[in-house]
């Protein structure tokens, strides 16, 4: 047993490292920081989106910046796209599932606003049909996804694609990216 317990954290670990000694996907992971700051100092807003494990991720991160990281500052104008359970069952029923997001978007997305979608495999269709509004718009699209990038890699301007094709593997390395993005974020609009 604590056998299976090392091997998973080893296999963790290797994802990581894949990460460090990917010189395009770290430079990505800045850029993105750069881009949510400069997003934020003009007064625009980071939305997220996600299902099952990448909804709580989105939350998670959303409320890293609405909330405080290692600072107590201003907060920071971010949301997780799927909060509002009456919205996402009301347009889950009415519209279909696949609208959630693209619905709430032509309400509240602006030019210059930040999308930022997470999904292990890069193909929900929610979250596709959001990148389609929010490239109406004007927004800036994140996209999170696993090795491949998936459909999604088509209509993102940043596209953050973990080194692993393993669900846990890749949620475990969004959050650890997102954190680093929050940091970074927070060092540049709060030095």
């Amino acid at each position: 047993m604590s056998n299976n317990i090392i091997k998973t954290i080893q296999e963790s670990i290797a994802v990581k490292q894949a990460i460090c000694e990917d010189a395009n996907l770290v430079n990505t992971i800045q850029q993105v920081s750069n881009v949510i700051t400069s997003s934020l100092q003009q007064g625009h807003k980071i939305l997220f989106c996600g299902n099952g494990g990448s909804a709580a991720d989105a939350q998670h991160l959303a409320a890293e910046f609405s909330g405080r990281f290692y600072k107590d500052r201003t907060p920071l104008y971010a949301e997780a796209l799927h909060c509002n359970t009456s919205y996402m069952t009301a347009v889950g029923n009415d519209y279909g599932y696949d609208q959630v997001y693209a619905r709430i978007l032509r309400g509240i997305g602006q030019p210059g606003d930040v999308l930022v979608g997470i999904s292990t495999s890069g193909n929900s269709v929610n979250i596709l049909e959001a990148y389609k509004v929010a490239k109406a718009k004007g927004m800036i699209i994140v996209s999170m996804t696993g090795h491949s990038g998936g459909k999604m890699k088509e209509d993102s301007d940043y596209l953050l694609n973990m080194p692993s094709t393993d669900t846990p593997r890749i949620q475990e390395s969004h959050i650890t990216v997102g954190h680093i993005i929050c940091e970074i974020v927070e060092n540049n609009l709060f030095p």
